[in-house]
């Protein structure tokens, strides 16, 4: 098991955002976590990267490391990658600059530069716009900006933060592609969304998160059935 979390509670204030949450990520795995604005969805994956202290529970890495309490740098460096909601790429740093500080905790000079080729041959409009300063692309191109620079700290563990937050269509199809792109590749993914369908129809397993705690968990395939899931997410 790569991550597992349990008995998980995070207060802010007198506000108890998560009471109780316990799930595992596996190696290899696509996990989502589905469930509306406010649920606690975020609060969670800030949880794990170490940006926000639990109350109570524990968050395992690899079995027997204690990740929870533990500060962000830490946390990103035992392979746990957070792309936050919102994307958050320096808007002042050009595409490649921004792709070089996702290494940063990297001295293999010559294998981040073999990277960056490799981030540009999965993201081709990033090499066109490689000295484009990174807040004058799209939001779309952002998103996969936001994705590569992750991918250059060669995650084990990658959170993806609602990677289709305000995109069109057709580049919410492309982010999804990328996604499956990315585990074939190896890499473990643990994805909150508000878009249910697309997220469960990428995952290998899901679980339902409502007012900060798990009410669902099985195969994505499952709950794409479940009457329950599909009143209250998928429109039907």
């Amino acid at each position: 098991m790569l991550l597992s979390i349990n008995n998980l509670h995070v207060s802010y204030g007198a506000i108890q955002a998560l009471r109780g949450v316990s799930l595992n990520i596996n190696e290899g795995e696509i996990v989502t976590l589905i469930g509306s604005n406010g649920a606690g969805k975020t609060t969670l994956l800030r949880t794990i990267s170490g940006l926000l202290t639990p109350t109570e529970g524990t968050i395992h890495w690899k079995g027997d490391v204690e990740l929870s309490g533990r500060p962000p740098h830490e946390v990103t460096k035992a392979g746990v990658i957070h792309v936050p909601e919102g994307r958050q790429i320096f808007a002042n740093l050009s595409v490649k600059e921004n792709l070089q500080i996702g290494a940063y905790q990297r001295t293999d000079a010559k294998d981040i530069a073999a990277d960056i080729e490799h981030c540009y041959q999965q993201f081709p409009i990033l090499q066109e716009r490689q000295k484009q300063m990174a807040g004058t692309l799209s939001g779309g191109e952002q998103q996969m900006l936001a994705i590569g620079r992750a991918l250059m700290a060669r995650p084990k563990l990658l959170l993806l933060d609602e990677p289709s937050l305000g995109l069109a269509p057709l580049i919410v199809r492309k982010i999804f592609q990328i996604i499956r792109e990315v585990s074939a590749r190896g890499v473990t993914i643990f994805l909150v969304e508000q878009n249910a369908h697309m997220a469960l129809s990428v995952a290998h397993r899901a679980y339902v998160l409502q007012t900060g705690q798990v009410i669902k968990s099985d195969s994505a395939k499952k709950l794409l059935e479940d009457p329950d899931v599909k009143k209250a997410y998928l429109g039907g």
